[in-house]
């Protein structure tokens, strides 16, 4: 049907590069993706080995998914993330940024060289990856502040919850909301409310550890997760985050604005789910608002 010189051009007008590569990690040959928007010239490779151009744990990788696909025979997906600096001596025109690929791998039923050998067509996927994390960060954040939404929280509270029934990990849980919060909105407009609210979430971004967990889960309610932290280490903690969200807010000028009331607890051994310290750190704030407001309190046993 077609002559050595069509079937050469159909191979080099592939869009994706496709690599045969044996499995000592030899580049036999590679075909196609020949577009500089999405790949690299990978000619420069045949007949180098993967641990001449790669880092030695990108070269275990590809080697360990040549093998599994050789074993099994059957078509065998991967996705894994590559850039141009990852790879010696490839071309350096093309995509300067990190590139995600999904690989589609088959085993060839003839040698190559004396080798069994594989084919190995990456297809760019990168818009597809970025998209998809989009969506989930999307999913998981709270629009207005960036913070980790309601539904991020509780699969996040469940998971320290396992991991505290497995380990007995410290954690405490911290629960606060806005001080007449509802008359800044009625006085000022839900405009000023929404820069209160973006105002408290940028203070707990720069104030609490990067192991917290911050979000906002109603319109004035904030909950933080502290891993690793007792309620006597939390302490300091949550009076400096009150602190730093007064003089934040304050500085806005928006008269009545500023301060929060909150009430926090560790997780304890009789615990029979997340849902108990969340119980135990609404009572405190309750109780703090009730003790006069713009105040943290520790959940105390009555």
């Amino acid at each position: 049907m077609f002559n050595e010189q069509q079937l050469r051009a159909i191979l080099t007008a592939l869009p994706d590069p496709a690599f045969i590569l044996t499995r000592s990690g030899r580049y036999a040959a590679i075909y196609g993706g020949a577009d500089a928007r999405y790949y690299h010239d990978g000619s420069a490779l045949i007949g180098k080995y993967m641990h001449e151009v790669l880092h030695d744990e990108k070269s275990n990788w590809f080697s360990g998914e040549i093998n599994k696909a050789l074993a099994s025979r059957k078509l065998h997906i991967v996705e894994y993330g590559l850039a141009a600096s990852d790879v010696r001596g490839l071309e350096t025109a093309g995509p300067s940024e990190q590139i995600w690929f999904e690989g589609r791998i088959q085993a060839l039923d003839f040698q190559v060289s004396g080798e069994d050998a594989v084919l190995w067509v990456a297809s760019n996927i990168t818009a597809r990856n970025d998209l998809e994390v989009k969506l989930r960060m999307q999913s998981e954040s709270d629009s207005l502040t960036g913070l980790i939404n309601r539904r991020k929280l509780l699969d996040v509270l469940a998971a320290h919850y396992d991991i505290f029934c497995r380990y007995q990990t410290p954690a405490t849980l911290f629960m606060f909301d806005i001080d007449d919060f509802k008359t800044v909105n009625d006085q000022h407009g839900h405009m000023k409310g929404d820069v209160v609210l973006q105002t408290i979430a940028n203070v707990c971004r720069a104030e609490l550890r990067a192991t917290d967990h911050a979000a906002r889960v109603g319109g004035d309610e904030f909950v933080v997760l502290m891993p690793h932290t007792r309620s006597e280490d939390a302490l300091p903690i949550v009076e400096r985050l009150r602190q730093c969200i007064a003089s934040a807010v304050q500085q806005l000028g928006i008269k009545g604005a500023g301060t929060i009331s909150g009430g926090f607890s560790e997780l304890m051994a009789d615990d029979s789910s997340f849902t108990d310290v969340k119980r135990r750190a609404d009572q405190a704030l309750y109780n703090a608002k009730r003790a006069g407001r713009n105040q943290v309190l520790a959940y105390v046993a009555d």
